[in-house]
């Protein structure tokens, strides 16, 4: 421990255990050092009293730093291989491995194994045949005999099943060890699935051909079931198990696995009825709780209506003492363990009743613990206990299979035999409640080894005669030490105490083999022994189990009186506090609490004997539940508590003549389990897993290093290595070893002890190395002797390294006894003394040595800095003789440029702050202004917007209702004239008829108006009027007929062009489905190009003119799209901005004109007739373009179009005609019922021969009426009388939305002639009247979502022809954009009208 040299010091109230520090100074009487991480920390440490090694309080060595390259090659895989062996070197190496990744390390024969917290790829099927193919090669000789692979619980478990299979087959056995939640039961299952993998032959066994599952199955699915019914959760883990297990797999002579036996030790019975906070009952109750399906549920009476709002596993007593936590993963978790621990069942061969009826038994332990009781005076007894909830009684002696009445007799009375007469007492409630809890853990245990039992018949072997050997694991419960430690801890540690004994045996047995191997001497090592802790437990008599079997038989025994017995026994002494074997301890504070402490081999535990010590190791069975299980109808019942009583039986004593056996204590059975297993270890060869947990939080990357030192010292790994330490602790190769040391004789030459070593020589140089260092060593003594104490550097006749040295702090003279180096085979052993002197020496060596060559570079240094000083002091001197004249000269010439250039600067200084300030004052208007204005915009803007909002939101709610309102009248107005028209279309025949009376009618007013002629011939004026009516009629008849014949005819070419327009439509879709598999990429060549074609737009201008020339003024289609209805409009806008491709896509006909269509058709076919004014305008491609494109498809369709093409739009177009026909009809029909009408009034004028000339004047008026609308039928418009002939009439505003047919009804419905209504005609055509309104004179008229009082611009811009554009590309573009704001404009207020707005 030289200055300069790391170690550690230990840290008794921090988390890190051990520091890393430096040697600051060293001293016979103290040690300083400071922290490697905090220079700043200095610590100091007092020597050891009498240790003449130099040994310090707290203070070991430390190992150099593994470099990156050492790290990669895994050389601290093993830590005996490490050159200082103590406690912080191993948690140090430990540690560095944990935080890589490498969670498994070698200490000589145990692996240390720590918990990650975490999923590694550790556990693949590749690592595992990696090290089967590994260990194969290594037990058929083929290999170098040492494994080649890193420390992994496989290659544990590998080793012990080759040595097994080796000759002289011996059974191996694996023990596990360590604290909750330090991975044992994870490292269990992992070594079991290589043993059973190895044992199937490398790959699983199949099933049997009946469908039972293998050996490998079945010993692998005995895990799941295991874990439910004994383990659960606890504060340091969430999987703990609760009772240890040694489970002992059984292969053949071809090493094959033939099955395997499950033996358990010390249940924790009392998790069932009492549990801390934050930890959790067994995990098969919350299985059933949460887990089961909800016929399950009601069969076990788990009612969610029972619990008041709690959850199910926090309303039972027994599951919701700790809070009924959920586990990592939550409760998918439970219901995915619930549903493997049931698959495992049903492997393991159990039947679906005896499953049901085992959970049914839990289910029932759970209601039992809801059982309360109250007191009630009875037989005597005041304080009395009777169940309070017979419900709850009822359901538990239900799902328990047991009677009602022999359950309450149990949980109330007390039965004690005496003399062979039974003596019942009633028990008080708090009695009958520790009844309850005993009958629930007795239960449970009775199942938990039932359950066992069934295992082992399930996976065990048929015929012990196959078993060639075994290989056993054991997962028992680790050392521990709480703050409260009872009679579960004191079995525990006395287990683990009793497992290091055997552990320090195999260790030493180890060590001894080692020594042989390298054929040292070994005989004066002695070994740790921890007997007398064992005999302080379980000596007969006078042991602490002894004594409390002792009290428990003594009537009235308790607790207090079992301490009082052992302090009596070990502290005899009135002031003793410690026994005289010093395992025993117990202060006067302890004393007066009983309390008693035992030192165990990992340290002092506390245990505390007044937590029921008495009751926990008599766990007795009341007579009135053993009558209960005895005679309980179920035979599962039956059958577990006859399991517990057969093996009560056989642990229990030989009776005596007269006396029935004596029921052992747990105590005494645990005793006599614990020694048939390490009876049963030491038969076979065994091999140590110790487990580790790196923190308490369960957290991955976390490691807490005081609480892993502690793990390493109660799981016996620092016992390990000071059973090593107490031999030959230091063990290094040869070859590391010379050429460590050889630097401590630095002046024996070369030619005497080598620097290289020469292979084959290692043995002998090693040999050599300590002769001639002892040598060295006695030599420097008698020089030191001779000084007087201290070697003089000053001495003359001595080199400089020597110099140097003697300048140094000396070491101690190397003098040890050369025992103490043991040069083995291939390796050297040193106990601890002599590798301190080496060290040291090897410290000094490397120190001297830097000092020298240290001394040397300084020189070099040194002589080099003084001649470039020289040279430099020279060249110094030479300028500065030069320079002293130049300075003169210059510095004339400095103090005129200095005023010149202190006027500029200050020129320039002043120049600079200026354009500076005005800089920054023009830049603070801008941005003060900018700020200003900015501010002064956004107030405006958000007044505005606030004002828009506001009147936006008004406009839009009476919009929309209006709207709204206006297409509800509509529909009803349009639905009853289309009802009407409908039947009168279908009357043909009448009218028919009523033409044929009205000619007849108007015959005989010829014949009237002919007599009447005659009477007033003498009237030459009269007889004028006359004539003029004769035309009139004969004008009407013709028109009719005229008329007539016109329908008919176009009735009969629209049925021809239905025809062909339905053949037509087969053909397309035949050529359809041709075109569209020969031509796709055609058509992707069409629709490039047609998104560069112009499109035309052309709109007739009078019926005669059905299209516009391509070169036609803009001005001329605007004013006739204006003059248009609004939905013609409409329907022209969107007939234009429909592009081309659109009218060629199939399956789709092609969407074009009638009277282009018809042109192109012969006349024989289709007859040209005139169409209305508000046709559809014309698609068609003027002739002087060029054709949209050239590519078959299209020649394909352009063939089509100009062959006897009949497309939809025709059809249409000649029904509108017919309908158009028949309307004129009707109207003329109506014009002659009103002539009809005013001949019969005529008539009856004529009859009763009143010749005024008013009436006569009264009937040329109104026939000039009737003359002026049926000329202006022929005319084709239907004006009113007022409105002159060469004007076009133009309807209002309001009547927009209303279509010519639903006019023309009205027409018909009200008369024309309003003045000659009598009262009753004008009351009942009110109704009529206010039909002729339209609704948009008492509404503002809405057109598609837009007000009429917008502004004549907007309906300009919305067809697209208002904007300025030069091209029909810009046409077209502005068109298609108008069009898509409108779309989503409709969108929007077609959804405000589905919705429906407030009016």
């Amino acid at each position: 421990m030289e200055a300069g040299a790391h170690v550690w010091i230990s840290e008794a109230d921090g988390d890190e255990a051990w520091l890393l520090t430096e040697v600051a100074r060293r001293d016979v009487d103290e040690i300083e050092v400071f922290e490697i991480a905090n220079p700043e920390n200095k610590i100091i440490r007092k020597a050891l009293k009498g240790d003449e090694g130099g040994k310090y309080e707290g203070v070991e060595l430390a190992n150099a730093t593994l470099t990156e390259d050492e790290k990669e090659n895994d050389l601290d895989a093993d830590l005996i291989t490490l050159p200082h062996l103590n406690e912080p070197a191993l948690l140090h190496a430990v540690g560095g491995r944990f935080y890589r990744g490498q969670i498994y390390t070698w200490t000589g024969p145990i692996l240390i194994a720590v918990n990650p917290f975490q999923r590694l790829p550790l556990y693949t099927a590749e690592i595992l045949e990696s090290y089967r193919q590994d260990g194969l090669l290594r037990s058929q000789g083929l290999g170098d005999g040492e494994s080649t692979l890193g420390p992994h619980v496989y290659a544990i478990a590998d080793r012990s099943y080759r040595q097994m299979m080796a000759p002289p087959r011996k059974s191996q056995s694996v023990l596990i060890s360590g604290e909750s939640g330090a991975g044992k039961t994870e490292s269990t299952k992992i070594v079991m699935l290589y043993l059973t993998t190895l044992g199937a032959g490398g790959s699983q066994q199949d099933s049997s051909s009946d469908g039972e599952r293998s050996v490998m199955e079945r010993v692998l699915q005995s895990n799941p079931v295991l874990e439910a019914f004994g383990n659960g959760k606890t504060l340091r883990n969430d999987n703990s198990s609760r009772f240890g297990k040694y489970i002992e797999m059984g292969f053949n002579r071809a090493g094959h696995l033939m099955g395997a036996k499950v033996e358990t030790y010390l249940l924790e019975k009392v998790r069932v009825t009492t549990h801390a906070s934050g930890e959790r009952n067994y995990h098969i109750f919350y299985q059933l709780l949460r887990g089961g399906s909800n016929e399950q549920k009601k069969a076990w009476e788990f009612h969610e209506g029972l619990t008041q709002g709690l959850e199910l596993p926090a309303y039972f007593h027994y599951t919701g003492q700790g809070g009924a936590p959920l586990l990592r993963g939550g409760q998918a978790r439970e219901e995915k363990e619930f549903k493997e621990t049931t698959e495992a069942m049903a492997g393991l061969g159990w039947s679906d009743a005896t499953i049901a009826e085992i959970l049914s038994i839990v289910a029932g332990i759970l209601h039992l613990g809801q059982i309360s009781f109250d007191e009630q005076e009875m037989d005597g007894v005041p304080d009395a206990s009777v169940v309070s909830d017979r419900k709850a009684l009822e359901i538990a002696a239900k799902l328990m299979n047991v009677d009602m009445g022999s359950l309450e007799t149990a949980l109330t009375e007390k039965v004690i035999l005496a003399r062979g007469t039974e003596i019942r007492t009633k028990l008080n409630p708090e009695k009958s409640v520790d009844a309850r809890d005993a009958i629930g853990k007795t239960l449970y245990g009775a199942m938990f080894l039932w359950v066992v039992d069934q295992v082992n018949k399930s996976i065990g072997w048929k015929n012990d005669s196959d078993i060639r050997s075994s290989c056993g694991v054991l997962d028992i419960f680790g050392f521990e030490c709480f703050s409260i430690n009872s009679f579960e801890q004191l079995c525990i540690n006395f287990t683990n105490e009793a497992l290091q004994q055997q552990f320090n045996k195999f260790i030493f047995k180890m060590e001894q083999d080692e020594y042989e191997r390298e054929h040292i001497q070994w005989a004066f090592i002695k070994f740790p022994d921890n007997q007398d802790c064992l005999d302080t437990i379980q000596i007969k008599k006078t042991g602490v189990l002894a004594m409390l079997d002792d009290e428990c038989r003594v009537p009235g025994g308790n607790d207090k009186n079992y301490a009082k017995r052992m302090y009596t026994h070990y502290l005899p002494g009135k002031k003793q506090s410690v026994s005289d074997n010093t395992r025993f301890h117990a202060t006067f504070v302890q004393q007066s609490k009983s309390i008693f402490s035992i030192r165990h081999f990992a340290g002092l535990v506390h245990y505390s004997a007044n937590t029921g010590f008495m009751d926990k190791n008599k766990d007795e069975i009341p007579l009135t539940a053993k009558s209960m299980f005895e005679g309980a109808p179920s035979e599962l019942i039956k059958g577990i508590y006859g399991v517990q009583k057969a093996q009560s039986e056989e642990m229990s004593g030989k009776a005596k003549k007269g006396k029935p056996a004596r029921a052992k204590t747990v105590g005494q059975q645990f005793k006599e389990q614990l020694t048939n297993l390490i009876a049963n270890v030491e038969t076979t060869d065994p091999h140590y897993i110790r487990c580790l947990k790196p923190n308490d939080a369960a957290k991955a990357l976390m490691l807490t290093r005081k609480r892993l030192t502690e793990q390493l010292r109660y799981g016996g790994v620092l016992e390990a290595v000071r059973v090593a330490r107490l031999g030959y602790p230091v063990r290094l190769l040869h070859d590391r070893f010379y050429q460590r040391y050889r630097v401590i004789l630095p002046t024996v030459s070369d030619s005497i002890l080598p620097w290289a070593m020469e292979e084959g020589h290692e043995q002998d140089l090693c040999v050599k190395l300590v002769q001639l260092a002892l040598k060295e060593g006695a030599k420097t003594a008698k020089l030191i002797e001779a000084c007087g104490g201290k070697l003089d550097p000053r001495e003359k006749d001595i080199s400089r390294s020597e110099k140097i040295r003697r300048m140094q702090r000396q070491p101690e003279p190397i003098d040890f006894v050369e025992s103490d180096v043991q040069l083995g085979t291939t390796k050297v052993f040193m106990r601890k003394p002599p590798h301190d002197i080496l060290e040291a020496h090897r410290v000094f060596s490397q120190h001297a040595s830097a000092i020298l060559v240290q001394a040397w570079i300084r020189g070099m240094i040194q002589q080099r800095k003084y001649l470039i000083y020289a040279d430099a002091a020279e060249t110094i001197q030479r300028s500065y003789r030069g320079s002293k004249g130049r300075e003169r000269f210059n510095k004339i010439q400095r103090d005129k440029a200095g005023l010149l250039l202190t006027n500029n600067l200050r020129m320039q200084l002043l120049r600079r702050s200026y354009n500076n300030k005005r800089r920054g004052t023009i830049c603070f208007q801008g941005v003060y202004r900018g700020h200003a204005t900015r501010r002064t915009l956004a107030a405006t803007k958000l007044e505005t917007f606030v004002r828009m909002t506001k009147h936006r939101f008004i406009y839009r709610k009476l919009n929309f209702a209006v709207l709204s309102l206006q297409c509800r009248q509509r529909v009803i107005m349009a639905t009853a004239v289309l009802e009407k028209l409908m039947k009168e279309q279908k009357d043909m025949g009448s009218l028919k008829e009523n033409n044929a009376k009205l000619k007849a009618e108007m015959a005989s007013l010829k014949a009237m108006l002919a007599a009447q002629s005659q009477s007033a011939a003498s009237s030459a004026e009269y007889s004028k009027e006359m004539h003029e009516k004769e035309e009139q009629i004969e004008t009407l008849e013709k028109r009719i007929a005229k008329l007539e014949a016109e329908i008919e005819k176009e009735k009969e070419l629209l049925k021809n062009l239905e025809d062909k327009l339905k053949k037509q439509t087969e053909v397309f879709e035949k050529e359809k489905t041709h075109m569209q598999q020969s031509h796709t990429h055609e058509m992707n060549i069409l629709k490039e190009q047609t998104k560069s074609a112009k499109r035309h737009f052309v709109t007739p201008s009078s019926p005669s003119n059905l299209s516009m020339t391509p070169k036609a003024p803009r001005s001329a289609s605007f004013s006739q799209l204006s003059s248009s209805t609004p939905r013609q409009s409409r329907s022209m806008s969107m007939c234009q901005t429909t592009p081309i491709k659109d009218s060629i896509v199939l399956p789709k006909m092609p969407t074009l004109p009638v009277r282009t269509t018809i042109s192109n058709t012969p006349a024989s076919s289709v007859p040209v007739h005139k169409a209305p004014s508000n046709s559809i305008p014309s698609n068609s491609t003027p002739a002087d373009s060029a054709p949209v494109s050239s590519t078959p498809v299209h020649s394909a369709v352009t063939n089509l179009m100009h062959a006897n093409y009949v497309s939809p739009e025709i059809v249409a177009e000649h029904k509108a005609h017919v309908a158009r026909l028949e309307q004129e009809l009707d109207t003329e029909r109506r014009l002659r019922v009103e002539a009809d009408g005013e001949i019969m009034k005529l008539r009856e004028k004529i009859i009763s021969g009143n010749k005024d000339g008013d009436t006569f004047s009264k009937i040329e008026e109104d026939m000039s009426d009737t003359e002026s609308i049926s000329t202006s039928i022929h005319n084709g418009s239907q004006r009113p009388t007022g409105i002159k002939a060469t004007e076009t009439p133009r309807p209002r505003e309001n009547d927009t939305r209303v279509a010519p047919e639903v006019a023309t009804a009205l027409g018909k419905i009200l008369p024309h002639d309003r003045n000659n209504r009598t009262p009753a005609e004008e009351k009942r055509n009110d109704g009529r009247n206010f039909l002729l309104k339209s609704p948009s004179e008492y509404l503002p008229m809405i057109r598609r979502g837009f007000s009429m009082t917008e502004k004549k611009e907007e309906q300009v811009v919305s067809v697209g022809w208002k904007v300025e554009v030069r091209s029909r590309k810009e046409r077209e573009e502005l068109l298609r954009d108008e069009v898509d704001r409108f779309e989503i404009k409709m969108k929007r207020f077609n959804s405000m009208l589905e919705e429906g707005i407030d009016v």
